[in-house]
């Protein structure tokens, strides 16, 4: 679990030496209905009734309203998929379940905490029958109705700007729309019309989510974002098209802005570039933001190249600080600070804004540029303006750092783990596939070159893979600028 095995016959539900993550993630039960859940239904039903004993109401991390919400859900759907159905003890502990979460919904966090909450009222008040099933009902689909026009953007993107909370949010959709048409007779009227509109936002959420993917079809790493979190793209498009909800078609080569949330790809024959543009997050709730601003992945085909150092740890230590930093992604830094003021392990302070969004598809190359303030705050007032330039094979990426005074500089490119950099020619870098064939090479404007650095990946809670950095350093009065070259054949 997240990179980790526990015992609770050991440690508990909800022991400290536990990370709070992996505590909740003993809590949210998805293995009920995961693949091949039907050869371990006697090993759930066990750990159920377990569960039950182990955890009285109102104690420990299994009863906060996010971990509740998801196990709510996760039992109910296992109930409609076992031929026995929950015993009386399971129902009568899922309800009290229930009881419990609509008193404590989080509407002092909002964002995906109350969308689930939500979608756990209504899942409840769908599987029981009464005055009070009636009225989680009534109220999830209250909520659900105004969070929906708040969360999902007119380009169909989640407001949170991950794309792993973005799969997330699909597959919510999904499952509401799923079990609304379980119980399509039970339902009044306005909560049918309801259910359409959830199916009406899905093509647009999984056009975005294709578009925020690599070539090896899945997510980039922007924000909070790691696998394994959220299902596949290739399982929610196929649980889109059972429900008979078409994915989208093959992104042709071009440039796809997302307007509404701040991000754009770059496509050119082998090569797709996916570049930052966006604010942080929503101005009240920036708590899975990272300081990334203009900061950007590329592929050449399947093949990851340059990465930014994605999300292995929740919580309040330096690790998490580190993953959230700008130093961690595909950007430039000024004076050794970061873009947004992130702290804590949800929080943000000062935040770095972009302005003069600019895109260019007329030519034979693809253009997108953006500046950001996220250190105006700094003595000089000094701004980060980076254009990016895809061509049929090489993409080109100009920093420029404008104010007054003297600054420093550092850009970094991540690379893949599955790639490293050697020198080559004169000051150029070779990018070279680990089974030895040669990628791409880059090469610098400025006169001190690039220097290869160690480095980290972090593809998935819990892990942590050795790689390597492109860094260039600048210094000197602004304005300081330079061009960083990736140039390809033959891939």
């Amino acid at each position: 679990m997240l990179g980790n095995r526990w015992d609770i016959g050991e440690h508990g539900w909800d022991s400290q030496h536990i990370p709070k993550l992996t505590r909740y993630n003993l809590h949210y039960f998805d293995d009920l209905n995961a693949a091949g859940a039907e050869s371990r239904r006697a090993w759930h039903h066990a750990l159920l009734s377990r569960w039950i004993v182990e955890n009285p109401p109102a104690e420990g991390s299994g009863w906060e309203p996010y971990p509740l919400s998801l196990r709510i859900v996760n039992w109910i759907k296992w109930a409609q998929t076992i031929k026995f159905g929950l015993t009386p003890e399971m129902i009568e502990s899922l309800a009290t379940q229930v009881r419990y979460l609509s008193r404590r919904l989080e509407w002092h966090i909002l964002g995906n905490h109350l969308f689930v909450n939500a979608k756990a009222l209504v899942f409840a008040g769908l599987f029981f029958e009464g005055v009070e099933a009636d009225d989680w009902l009534r109220t999830g689909l209250s909520i659900l109705d105004r969070q929906l026009r708040e969360q999902i953007l007119a380009d169909g993107g989640q407001f949170e700007l991950s794309p792993m909370y973005h799969a997330l949010a699909v597959e919510d959709l999904l499952d509401l729309i799923n079990i609304a048409r379980r119980y399509e007779a039970f339902l009044p009227p306005d909560a049918l019309a309801q259910a359409g509109n959830w199916a009406a936002h899905l093509p647009r959420m999984l056009s975005w989510l294709q578009t925020m993917s690599h070539p090896d079809g899945r997510i980039a790493f922007f924000n909070d974002a790691a696998f394994g979190i959220a299902p596949e793209n290739s399982e929610l498009y196929d649980y889109a098209r059972n429900l008979d909800i078409n994915r989208p078609l093959s992104l042709d080569e071009g440039l796809h802005l997302l307007p509404e949330s701040g991000y754009c790809r770059l496509a050119q024959g082998q090569a797709v570039a996916i570049v930052d543009v966006a604010e942080v997050g929503p101005s009240y709730l920036p708590g899975h933001a990272h300081a990334d601003t203009l900061s950007f992945e590329w592929s050449l085909g399947n093949q990851r190249i340059v990465v930014n150092g994605g999300t292995s740890v929740y919580g309040t230590d330096a690790q998490r600080q580190q993953q959230r930093g700008t130093a961690a992604h595909s950007t430039l830094a000024i004076d050794a600070h970061n873009s947004s003021e992130v702290w804590s392990g949800f929080r943000v302070g000062r935040r770095a804004q972009v302005s003069n969004i600019y895109s260019d598809a007329s030519g034979k190359a693809l253009v997108v540029g953006a500046t950001h303030n996220g250190y105006s705050h700094l003595p000089g007032r000094p701004l980060h303006r980076r254009d990016w330039k895809l061509d049929h094979n090489k993409l080109i990426i100009t920093d420029r750092v404008d104010g007054r005074g003297r600054h420093t500089a550092e850009i970094n490119f991540h690379l893949h783990p599955d790639v490293q950099a050697a020198p080559g020619q004169g000051h150029e870098i070779d990018i070279v596939h680990k089974n030895g064939e040669k990628l791409a090479t880059v090469i610098a404007s400025c006169i001190d070159g690039i220097e290869i650095a160690k480095s980290s990946w972090h593809p998935e809670f819990g892990m942590s893979i050795e790689s390597q950095c492109l860094r260039i350093s600048l210094a000197g009065e602004a304005p300081l600028s330079n061009q960083t070259t990736f140039k390809w054949s033959g891939f």
